[in-house]
């Protein structure tokens, strides 16, 4: 399934990025030893000696089982031929001097005329490596992101590997698009959300990362400029220890981890190294990225928290949203204030600010229904109930995922685990619904318009594909909204 979609800002890639070298031997071991942690049965030591030497076990190990293959190689030489004995074939291979295979005397050419081999004053005479070069541009040709290419990344789950996949959507004046994936990222557990950030991890003045969370209690930052590369550059937080005894599994964390997976993350446009994060231990984290440490956690819900969001226009404004069935706003100023609280009626799946007005967000939940709020109902009284702007009910199933339009007011897209994706007009607070679809993808996951192409909607699911849907092709969204074609969204503060 895809279960999350980050769009990327024009330009914001490397056209030709690098390729990472091969990982280091310490590389190697870390993700060898991380990937014995999630083995049963690591420790068959009933005496509790937790100590042993890993290096000596494996090699106590490796000895076992050559001893294993030679007995057995003994075996059938004898039952096979009683004349040959396993001493006869070992003195067989030390005369053919194995060791020595690749070096040739001096004085003979293998695979030569006699005449000496036949070379060419140039590469560009030589129709074999011109062949290659051909191939090797088209390659690069292949490679090479253009600055006019839409780039999107979609968190991928599978039966047998997780993935991040960089797609390239090419869009042309014929309305004939092509979409495929440039490269991809193996990652080590099922993703659940991602999030995009230019912060400058590696030095410069931008950078172009995406923050992963996944079932694990740990946050993922990999680089996107760099192909095959193995490991994250950043981790904030996860496990330092895992350790089985006695079929019971005791588990030591990283300082201000997380402990329990994480389902929403949030990059800060204005403070660029604070990424927030929500996970089902029930915690709000603030992290700060270049330094890899958690600055402020929050605990202000009684159940998993699900979503979080960054106000557009008051950067230091954060809300999130719970399966205890409330939203939360907090200034992360003052986290130790109890905010202003609102009650729905479902767990809370999704949330979103919206970006055209610094009061209103909108909340998606798992009954099928979406509400508005006003945040100048909560200054006005805090202590009292603090009703929904309004209330629709969108979809027959679970809301998964909303967003709204960058460019166009009040238009807002809801995807649902009825596989439809609807597009709302939410003017005066009495939502209409404009166009429906089904892309065809499956129960909606996650759903997201572009900042860069803002009629362009991604969509992905259940069933593992994406689909971008240039919501201009309607006629009626057209006519509607058709008039916000080149406007830009109000920079924050503005």
């Amino acid at each position: 399934m895809i279960s999350s979609i980050s769009w990327l800002p024009k330009g914001a890639a490397n056209p030709v990025p690098a390729v990472a070298d091969p990982p280091s031997k310490e590389e190697i071991d870390e993700i060898v030893k991380s990937a014995a942690f999630d083995k049963s049965g690591q420790s068959d030591n009933e005496d509790g000696d937790e100590d042993m030497d890993d290096d000596a076990s494996n090699e106590a190990g490796e000895v076992a089982q050559a001893l294993e293959v030679a007995d057995a190689l003994g075996r059938t030489s004898n039952t096979a031929n009683s004349g040959t004995s396993f001493d006869s074939i070992t003195d067989g291979l030390r005369e053919l001097d194995m060791e020595n295979y690749d070096e040739e005397d001096d004085g003979i050419e293998l695979f030569s005329t006699g005449f000496g081999d036949l070379y060419y004053p140039s590469n560009d005479m030589d129709p074999y490596l011109k062949d290659k070069s051909d191939d090797d541009s088209e390659e690069v040709e292949d490679m090479t992101i253009n600055p006019t290419d839409a780039v999107l990344v979609c968190a991928h789950s599978g039966d047998e590997v997780s993935q991040l996949e960089v797609w390239i959507y090419e869009e042309s004046n014929d309305g004939d698009s092509n979409m495929y994936v440039h490269h991809d990222i193996i990652i080590s557990a099922n993703p659940l959300c991602t999030e995009w950030l230019d912060c400058p991890l590696k030095g410069g003045e931008k950078g172009n990362f995406i923050a992963v969370g996944s079932m694990e209690p740990s946050i993922e930052i990999w680089d996107l400029d760099i192909i095959d590369e193995v490991q994250p550059c950043v981790v904030l937080g996860g496990i330092a220890e895992r350790k089985e005894k006695k079929n019971k599994i005791s588990v030591k964390y990283k300082k201000d981890s997380h402990k329990g997976p994480v389902l929403g993350l949030a990059w800060n446009k204005e403070y660029r190294n604070i990424l927030a994060s929500a996970s089902a231990d029930k915690r709000v984290k603030i992290w700060d990225v270049a330094t890899g440490k958690c600055d402020i956690t929050m605990e202000h819900h009684t159940d998993k928290v699900q979503a979080v969001a960054w106000n557009h226009h008051a950067p230091r404004v954060i809300l999130s949203g719970s399966f205890d069935r409330s939203v939360v706003m907090k200034d992360g100023r003052v986290p130790e204030h109890s905010g202003y609280k609102w009650s729905v009626t479902a767990d809370v799946e999704s949330l979103a600010w919206d970006p055209h007005n610094q009061n209103l967000f909108v909340v998606s939940l798992e009954d099928g229904t979406v509400q508005g709020f006003d945040v100048r109902a909560a200054k006005s009284d805090a202590t009292s109930e603090l009703k929904p702007s309004f209330t629709l009910h969108a979809h027959d199933k679970a809301v998964c995922t909303v967003s709204y339009n960058p460019s166009a007011p009040n238009l807002l897209a809801t995807g649902s685990e009825d596989k439809m994706v609807k597009l709302w007009d939410l003017s005066n607070n009495q939502p209409s619904c404009v166009a429906s679809t089904n892309p065809k993808v499956g129960a909606i996951f996650s759903m997201s318009f572009s900042e860069d192409s803002p009629f362009l909607l991604a969509m992905g699911g259940s069933k593992g594909k994406l689909k971008v849907w240039d919501v201009l092709s309607d006629d009626r969204v057209h006519r509607r909204f058709g008039n916000y074609i080149k406007r830009k969204i109000p920079q924050s503060g503005s």
